[in-house]
């Protein structure tokens, strides 16, 4: 009874015309950043992440989530008309809405995957609704040895998953590692690794760093990288789902649900898994006449399944960061740093601490749910025409964004420097498809990593033993050297691909 009256509670704050226009706007320009290709929703946010310095706590966080899925519905528009994915997400929607879109069936299309989305949403929320309290009221009778473990796990899944090689993972993890440490340490109180820069002994700000790769290091990759590509447009039909379309609609949205959000849960790598396994798991369950559209014409339940399950990872993904602070993505990484910023750590006392926050920001995702559902249905128009935007001037306004933003948080000409010194070092990850999240996730994760192990070791009397001593943890470091070694020794010793 008490969860309900505390959601209630947080639409009453949610639903004021203030929040409400702070949640329509960040779920407008998410559409707006799904729509376009290669502007994701981390470099949204990382972008807007200064005006965390002007705005109530609330309504930022409304906002950015709103961004953070808005960029799902809208990034599924682009890969049915164009077959240009806005996300990564949405790769798998582009298969088979790509081809319903050439065969004049781009209406169902576009509006099985506006609904699918909204459905899932709507079933994950309730879901992070009913399971998130447990969870922070579970993770509060961890110690410093579970802490460990588990920023120990998000560190392997991040590296693991993402990224070309588990190598290149750990390399950019090590360096957001390398970065977090800079600055003054949290228990000795001393200076370290600040080579003599004054500039340095406050740390280097996460936002600059978040800006610097994803931003900056975006638009220059584009304008060093990329060629002139241009994409021709296909005539979209009338949002109109027959009842054939609807017969097979709705059991892939319940589907897609179910896969995606224990992904979202777990540090598993994103939304590329759960849409991948939804589309072979429609692709298996589909009957005779259905399967043999898959290809060829274009069958809706390989994107209503597709969409259900991205946008239930992405909604999932806020239960690990609000629970237990660690964050699953890169964008949920940025959206722990959003936290930071206003002195607020995300963790299993967020929703004794913070309550107020964390359930308008609850509320604020069934109210951004219906928000989308009618952006997205009537306005696809007028995304399209997002994307005749000359890409020149578009990464121009990043970088001119990007530059006041990090200029504006402490008035220093050194940040700057360091800004698009940063930037330069995301054109050479993007370039050696190095990922760039382990890096956000390291410089966030590593100080508060260093903290409990330290702790731990204390707790212990320097006994390294004492993080396999508890179940918990010695099984959470046993996953983690799993999620490590078995992939090269599937690779060496598993079964021969002839």
């Amino acid at each position: 009874m008490e969860l309900w009256q505390q959601l209630l509670a947080g639409f009453a704050t949610a639903a004021t015309p203030a929040n409400l226009m702070w949640a329509f706007v960040g779920c407008f320009i998410g559409t707006a950043v799904g729509v376009l290709p290669g502007i994701g929703p981390a470099l949204t946010v990382a972008m807007l992440l200064p005006i965390t310095a002007n705005v109530p706590v609330t309504a930022s966080m409304i906002m950015f989530a709103g961004i953070y899925y808005g960029a799902m519905y809208g990034g599924s528009t682009t890969s049915i008309l164009l077959n240009t994915p806005g996300e990564t997400g949405s790769m798998v929607t582009a298969m088979e809405g790509n081809l319903m879109a050439k065969h004049g069936r781009a209406g169902a299309a576009l509006a099985t995957a506006a609904i699918g989305s909204f459905v899932a949403g709507s079933i994950a929320t309730v879901f992070v609704t009913l399971f998130a309290p447990f969870i922070a009221e579970w993770a509060l009778r961890l110690g410093p040895p579970e802490y460990f473990a588990l920023i120990l796990l998000a560190f392997t899944t991040v590296s693991a998953v993402l990224g070309a090689s588990v190598l290149r993972g750990m390399t950019a993890l090590f360096l957001g590692l390398a970065i977090g440490l800079i600055g003054i340490d949290q228990i000795s109180g001393t200076a370290r690794y600040t080579l003599g820069v004054p500039e340095l002994v406050d740390g280097i700000e996460v936002v600059l760093v978040a800006v610097g790769l994803f931003a900056v290091g975006e638009a220059l990759h584009a304008v060093m990288y990329e060629g002139r590509q241009r994409e021709s447009r296909n005539a979209m039909s009338s949002l109109w789902m027959n009842k054939r379309d609807w017969r097979r609609s709705w059991p892939a949205w319940l589907r897609g649900t179910a896969l995606g959000f224990p992904f979202g849960t777990i540090p598993a790598g994103g939304t590329e898994i759960p849409t991948f396994l939804s589309y072979s798991l429609e692709k298996k369950l589909a009957k005779d006449d259905d399967r043999a559209e898959f290809g060829r014409k274009g069958a809706i339940e390989g994107v209503a399944g597709p969409e259900a399950a991205n946008n239930a990872t992405v909604t999932a993904a806020l239960v690990p960061l609000l629970t237990l602070g660690i964050p699953t993505s890169n964008t949920t990484a940025i959206l722990l740093s959003a936290f930071q910023n206003y002195g607020i750590q995300p963790g299993p006392t967020l929703f004794q601490t913070s309550a107020a926050l964390v359930w308008a920001l609850i509320a604020s995702l069934y109210i951004g749910n219906v928000m989308l559902l009618v952006l997205n249905l009537p306005l696809v128009g007028l995304w399209t025409r997002l994307l005749s935007i000359p890409k020149p001037a578009l990464y121009a306004g990043i970088l001119i964004f990007a530059t006041v933003g990090v200029y504006g948080m402490r008035q220093s000409s050194f940040d700057l420097f360091l800004l698009y010194g940063i930037g330069l070092v995301g054109v050479l990850m993007r370039r050696f498809d190095f990922p760039t999240a382990p890096v956000i996730v390291g410089m966030i994760l590593g100080p508060m990593g260093e903290a409990q192990m330290r702790n731990a070791l204390s707790i212990g009397e320097g006994r390294w033993t004492v993080f396999i001593d508890r179940p918990f943890s010695a099984v959470v470091i046993g996953l983690c050297v799993v999620l490590v070694c078995a992939p090269p020794l599937w690779r060496r010793f598993g079964p021969k691909q002839m």
